[in-house]
């Protein structure tokens, strides 16, 4: 066993389930950042060509001489609208891949004690493409219900805005407690999503709060990651503007602000990406809460040794 493992099948406080998660992310934050950066790798390449789509049709639109260098009868709201498209695309299909490997990671490390291969994950995903794919669509009709009733909160003073919050946080378990029962008991659709359902309902306060604390954490990581490109778009645009330099038609402006785009862009998808393994965490803990399997083995291997 990895001596670093650390056991994710505990009845824990929700205190320690928190420092779990942060324990988790100390002994495992280089293996998994770098598998993630080879599954991602496609998304990395799109959120490049997504940002620089996204700034210079936005800096084309803003000033009716840019060229692009492209000559003048290229219409700057395509770049725009196709940045957009693709924008909507890698998010979806990302978060897709986020949510099926951050669950297949953490299944793989409870089942290897901590011995993680990317072979055997690559294999889970595949092994549950058609139970996620049916999920993905029962899934959409779900989020379509939910921006309706969100709507319609959004007309109610305050109570609305916290009651969307609320609903956002369940949703959000509700999905990541079910992708990680599709990994690790290789449930299927109807099996996975009532179990995330009713963990999280028979928690419903402790998940609202243990959402609200870590997408606050995640938040703070995410502040972290783009705080330096941001203090460098912040001093190039201050000297710019103090050097009379039109923005809107600097090459080097849009290699910035494509570069500061996507580092936003790619630190949101790389956050939420882990708050599937802080998800993945609560999982196992929740679980073991209700069946206390882990407990009973090592009761019966007690038994059995004596």
């Amino acid at each position: 066993m990895n001596e670093k493992y650390i056991e994710l099948r505990t009845r824990s406080t929700f205190g320690d389930i928190i420092n779990t998660y942060f324990l988790f992310l100390k002994h495992n934050f280089k293996s998994y950042t770098n598998l993630y950066l080879r599954y991602n790798a496609v998304s990395i390449i799109l959120t490049l060509i997504c940002s620089y789509l996204l700034v210079t049709g936005f800096m084309g639109l803003a000033s009716q001489d840019f060229r692009f260098g492209m000559g003048n009868n290229v219409a700057t709201e395509s770049y725009f609208i196709a940045g957009v498209i693709i924008l909507f695309l890698i998010v979806f299909v990302t978060s897709l891949i986020n949510y099926s490997f951050s669950s297949a990671y953490v299944a793989d490390y409870v089942k290897h004690e901590g011995e993680i291969e990317s072979k055997r994950i690559w294999n889970s995903i595949l092994n549950s493409i058609g139970t996620i794919f049916v999920f993905i669509l029962i899934g959409a009709l779900i989020v379509f219900g939910y921006f309706i009733i969100t709507m319609v909160l959004a007309f109610i003073p305050f109570l609305g805005m916290i009651a969307q919050y609320g609903l956002n946080f369940t949703l959000s378990a509700v999905f990541g407690l079910t992708f990680m029962s599709i990994f690790s008991t290789s449930k299927g659709v109807g099996d996975a999503l009532s179990e995330g359902f009713s963990f999280t309902m028979s928690n419903f306060w402790r998940i609202v709060l243990y959402g609200l604390v870590i997408g606050i954490l995640n938040s703070m990581i995410t502040m972290l990651i783009i705080s330096i490109p941001s203090v460098i778009i912040g001093i190039y645009a201050y000297f710019s503007i103090e050097s009379n330099i039109d923005l809107t038609t600097s090459t080097f402006a849009t290699l910035i602000f494509t570069f500061g785009f996507a580092a936003f862009l790619l630190s949101f998808i790389y956050t939420q990406a882990l708050s599937q393994i802080s998800y993945g965490i609560l999982y196992y803990n929740l679980n073991e809460v209700k069946y206390n399997l882990f407990l009973q083995k090592k009761i019966d291997e007690i038994g059995v040794n004596e």
